[in-house]
């Protein structure tokens, strides 16, 4: 009954409770014959009882309590929202019940911005130390490379220009991480600005398979598009973008294909998007692996990865340019079976801008 009063209603209950208790006290006192009033006098003391009783509680209300509550609550409100949005409360408001929710959602969002922070410096963590690994790996080979060439082996004309060619390899790779790191790093910083407009995705997609049809050779892969895919699929995007995106993906498909398998592209109609598949026949990946293939240089297989090459951040970026798209990509997977990546695009005019 008196948890949802307000301190306005409390402070009109307790000057009530004590106009009611001095009325009681004079009615005693009249039925002993003590003291003799009429009940014009009883009727007066006890409005002025209840108005000075008002008045007290509501000037030490105010002045103790409320404003110290009512600071907590403006305080833990203002951390939550904009200046614009700050809201007053009065003394006719539920200002106790309203500080008690406050601060029970203020303590969770509290509870999640920390466990937040946890995570994010635990991924900080894991990050500088792959980066330093992918690092490490290359210059060390660099290093070797050239202390041996340096010692004498520029000289040798069985080892100088293989190793040159080893270093200069190496000095590749770095180049390619250090690029895409600045690409992640644009799109996470959202500095990459998108020309989005209107082209066929099909005509893209056959672009790719031309631009890669020697890498894919040489592991005796066939990449072609699926059975169905032929007619053209407008979609609105960053051309060059996507062309990236599907790179990354055919070329992830190549490198983790098995020998004389075959990688295609499909595109099926979902309403208002358009989504593009690309799926092999390779190794495929463990379903444990499946939560982390687009992390930063997050490899499945770490051997065999470095040994194909690459930055180890292709599909990181795969996933970090759909978001600048604001679309998803997917990926399922069985292992010895295959993998699908698979990721949505609007559609875009059948004519172009």
């Amino acid at each position: 009954m008196y948890k949802n009063l307000t301190p306005h209603q409390v402070t009109i209950f307790s000057a009530f409770s004590i106009s009611v208790l001095l009325v009681a006290v004079y009615l005693f006192f009249s039925l002993t014959g003590l003291i003799l009033f009429s009940w014009f006098f009883l009727l007066l003391s006890a409005l002025g009882t209840f108005l000075i009783s008002y008045f007290v509680n509501i000037f030490f209300l105010e002045k103790y309590i409320y404003r110290k509550v009512k600071l907590i609550y403006k305080i833990i409100h203002r951390s939550k929202v904009s200046a614009r949005e700050d809201q007053d409360i009065k003394l006719s408001e539920n200002v106790i019940d309203k500080v008690e929710d406050e601060v029970k959602r203020w303590m969770e969002d509290q509870h999640k911005e920390i466990q937040s922070l946890k995570n994010l410096e635990k991924y900080r963590r894991n990050f500088l130390g792959n980066i330093s690994h992918e690092l490490k790996t290359p210059i060390f080979s660099i290093q070797g490379y050239i202390h041996t060439l340096l010692d004498g082996g520029l000289y040798d004309e069985k080892i100088n220009y293989d190793y040159l060619q080893r270093a200069a390899n190496n000095v590749e790779r770095l180049q390619t991480i250090v690029e895409d790191l600045e690409i992640i790093a644009r799109l996470e910083n959202e500095t990459m600005v998108l020309d989005l407009q209107s082209f066929d995705i099909k005509l893209l997609s056959l672009e790719v398979i031309e631009d890669l049809e020697m890498t894919a050779k040489a592991r005796n892969i066939t990449v072609s598009l699926k059975e169905g895919a032929e007619k053209s699929f407008w979609v609105r995007a960053d051309r060059e973008n996507i062309r990236q995106v599907l790179t990354n993906l055919v070329v992830n498909s190549i490198k983790y294909g098995k020998e004389g398998g075959r990688t295609k592209i499909g595109f099926y109609d979902m309403n208002d998007y358009v989504l593009v598949e690309v799926s092999d026949n390779g190794i495929g990946i463990e379903s444990k692996h499946l939560n982390h293939v687009f992390d930063r240089f997050y490899r499945v297989d770490k051997s065999r990865s470095r040994d194909q090459g690459g930055s180890g951040l292709g599909l990181s970026i795969v996933k970090h340019i759909m978001e600048a798209h604001k679309q998803t990509i997917t990926v399922r997977s069985t292992v010895n079976v295959g993998s699908t990546f698979g990721f949505t695009l609007a559609k875009g005019s059948t004519t172009l801008n």
